[in-house]
């Protein structure tokens, strides 16, 4: 190992990495899981509140974690005007991708009918029943969502885990794990027993090694933020559509 990068450690034994790692790879899982599964039922209010904490728990570690118990500074690079470049034609393809997928081959044969109806509960269960409540929930998530999932991904867990072991590696243990949660939402709207969960997982898993990949490449950011915003912007213009007749 590379003893300049060791030296972005700290006085931080490797052990305690490691568990700061594990930790904040298996948090987001145990946040999707309240969320989706144990709380459902439970007066929105309660719901929303500890979800509230958990992602407060969840963002804020890397920080703690890296600024006042590693000892690491801030610093901000602007990536190249190329990387921008490829991250958002990277995003914008996916983006496009999915919605003619969806919109051309899968809702004209019914297959869209089940997650349409699970979109439509979940966000009467989040009191999103108006097209403006919609909107705002949507620039919230494209905007600021994607940009906390990667300072959380890419900035910690990818890069402290390249800290202590190889690119590959640590891109195959950062986007495996970025999946795993993802794997639970899906299986809310596709059905654990539905083989789109699993394939829509494993998208997630190389969308997340290539946002690493971006990030490594760039050492900034932006370019991973673009091109997530970029999915997200997909995934909640599709949203839209299957919702569109209980938010007007």
């Amino acid at each position: 190992m590379d003893d300049e990068r060791l030296s972005n450690t700290g006085q931080v034994s490797t052990r305690s990495e490691v568990a700061a790692l594990i930790f904040a790879i298996v948090l987001p899982t145990v946040v999707t899981l309240a969320y989706f599964v144990v709380l459902v039922g439970l007066p929105p209010a309660i719901v929303q509140a500890v979800y509230l904490v958990l992602k407060v728990v969840q963002f804020g570690f890397p920080a703690v974690w890296v600024f006042l118990i590693v000892g690491d500074k801030f610093r901000l690079t602007k990536p190249k005007p190329t990387d921008l470049a490829f991250a958002g034609a990277f995003g914008l393809l996916v983006a496009c991708a999915m919605i003619a997928l969806a919109l051309l081959v899968l809702q004209p044969t019914g297959f869209l009918d089940g997650p349409s109806e699970a979109i439509q509960e979940k966000l009467r269960d989040l009191g999103i029943d108006s097209l403006v409540k919609y909107v705002t929930l949507s620039v919230f998530y494209c905007l600021a969502h994607s940009l906390m999932e990667e300072y959380y991904w890419r900035w910690f867990v990818f890069k402290r885990l390249h800290l202590r072991t190889s690119l590959a590696n640590a891109i195959l243990i950062s986007s495996l794990g970025f999946m795993a949660h993802h794997v639970i939402v899906l299986a809310i709207y596709f059905g654990w027993d539905s083989l789109a969960t699993y394939l829509l997982s494993a998208c997630v898993a190389i969308g997340g090694a290539v946002w690493a990949w971006i990030y490594e490449r760039s050492d900034s950011l932006y370019g991973a933020w673009l091109s997530h915003l970029l999915v997200d912007s997909g995934i909640f213009s599709l949203g839209l559509i299957l919702a569109w007749d209980m938010l007007l």
